[in-house]
């Protein structure tokens, strides 16, 4: 209902007026300069008296880093337990290789049209500036975003269960997991979240690292899907699809992969508050380097260890409860502020339509912080709703990437591409080149709202037809 009623005051707020144009801050030039246009736009942020134009490259790396350094990596051994050595490898490298490309993309994008301050004006300006587009990236936005602040709403419950051995009901730690998220997200700036996502990170690095050990150490994992150790034989790796994998299945991990690979949603709004945009590649390259790295060896690792026991996340693989409560603690960090990052995004936007145009949009007035504050809240405790009625996070997880990745990880690049080289696809070699890979991106981004969301729909579908977890339960969430 919440998103619905947005949806339709925007609609009838924007219809009165017989030109539609973003509610961002356009240039006070219209030079074609990229310097002289964001010039403009960083001199009329820095005369308000909150700056969010503000962030260095390298506080732009934290954040980004804070956002993909997540409990989502965990789930790779299991990606890997289904897909096999062959096809796990490939998916990873290929969904990196595309990231990569596919963010330059909208970098430059973004250059040519410096108003752009989040992913619903990327859409208007990248769709030619049609109306529809904006609005139905806005609802896009705020569904992709509020669900995810809702995983990991319960994903700070589930750490809690653990780590208490279950000392409370559910609902309770999910509870104080909203009430530390709405704190910790009423910084305004992205500046001051990029602080907490140095410490975001490094938790979950610790947390990584401390499994590794473990895995390794241990002498045997103590639960899989197909129950306790050795229930389904000594631990083994395979290099392809064990027998009887069915579609539905590697689909699934498929879109788990491509998920971890697929923030970019984000990412106009990063550049948006950096005070060098055209400074963004230093930042992706430093992020794609650490992604690499995180998103393939770990995971690397905890199959080799735990083999068709890997679960998701592979914490709850351990045998030992000791090491799974050691290593699992740490992600209670990262999953507040990756859920303070998404809400940050998904409150800026909803703020800037009702203060607009008012002295409250940036200053620190009691009516400003009031509403950012209302603003918040009403995200967390959304997402908190969301939490509690899903009866299977992760099954969600790969709806997500089906229904929202597959646009704002491969389609909305494709026509941002055209959109450029539309006179001159095929000038040259090398434009030639760049024009068939974003075809191919394209194709990758159907195919995931196609096969893709029907995948993630039929596992949904399995889940309610078995046991589900009742609406606001306090059955024990515990890995």
């Amino acid at each position: 209902m919440y998103l619905g009623f947005l949806s339709d005051t925007l609609i009838k707020a924007s219809s009165n007026s017989r030109s539609f144009r973003p509610p961002c801050r356009t240039p006070t030039t219209d030079s074609d300069e990229e310097g002289a246009s964001f010039t403009a736009l960083i001199q009329e942020d820095h005369g308000h008296e909150i700056q969010l134009r503000t962030m260095s490259w390298q506080k732009a790396a934290w954040l980004l880093a804070g956002d993909q350094v997540c409990l989502a990596i965990m789930a790779q051994s299991w990606s890997l337990s289904v897909l096999g050595w062959v096809p796990g490898i490939i998916t990873m490298l290929l969904a990196g290789f595309l990231f990569y490309f596919t963010s330059m993309t909208m970098w430059r994008f973004i250059m040519k049209n410096p108003q752009i301050s989040d992913i619903c004006d990327f859409g208007y300006y990248a769709f030619g500036k049609q109306r529809w587009a904006y609005h139905f990236t806005a609802f896009m936005l705020l569904a992709n975003n509020i669900m995810l602040i809702g995983f990991h709403v319960l994903t700070g419950a589930k750490v809690i269960n653990t780590l208490s051995d279950h000392s409370l009901c559910t609902v309770t730690f999910s509870v104080i997991t909203t009430l530390m998220g709405i704190v910790m997200s009423l910084p305004r700036t992205l500046k001051h979240v990029s602080f907490m996502s140095m410490f975001s990170a490094a938790c979950m690095g610790l947390a990584i690292l401390l499994f590794m050990v473990f895995a390794g150490i241990e002498k045997a994992p103590g639960y899989g899907y197909n129950g306790d150790y050795p229930t389904a034989g000594e631990v083994r790796t395979y290099a392809l699809p064990p027998s009887g994998t069915t579609f539905v299945a590697a689909m699934n991990a498929v879109l788990n992969i491509t998920f971890l690979w697929v923030p970019q949603i984000l990412f106009p709004t990063f550049i948006a508050e950096m005070e060098k945009p055209q400074d963004f590649p230093k930042s992706l390259a430093v992020l794609s380097v650490l992604s690499a790295f995180l998103f393939i060896v770990p995971p690397a690792i905890g199959f080799r260890y735990l083999g068709q026991y890997a679960t998701a996340p592979a914490f709850g693989s351990l045998g030992v409860v000791v090491y799974k409560k050691a290593s699992f603690a740490f992600v209670i960090v990262p999953t507040l502020v990756i859920g303070v990052i998404y809400a940050n995004v998904s409150a800026k936007y909803v703020y800037k339509h009702i203060m607009r145009g008012s002295r409250h949009e940036h200053s620190n007035t009691l009516i400003g912080w009031g509403a950012w504050t209302a603003v918040m809240a009403g995200i967390w405790w959304i997402a908190f709703v969301f939490a509690e009625v899903i009866p299977s996070m992760g099954d969600f997880l790969s709806l997500l990437g089906a229904a929202f990745d597959s646009f704002f990880g491969f389609i909305y690049f494709a026509v941002a591409y055209w959109q450029m080289h539309k006179h001159g696809l095929f000038n040259g070699p090398l434009r030639s080149v760049y024009t068939v890979f974003h075809g191919f991106v394209l194709i990758v981004g159907l195919f995931l709202l196609g096969p893709g969301l029907y995948a993630a729909c039929e596992a949904i579908i399995a889940d309610y037809n078995g046991s589900t977890r009742p609406a606001f339960s306090c059955a024990n969430l515990a890995i």
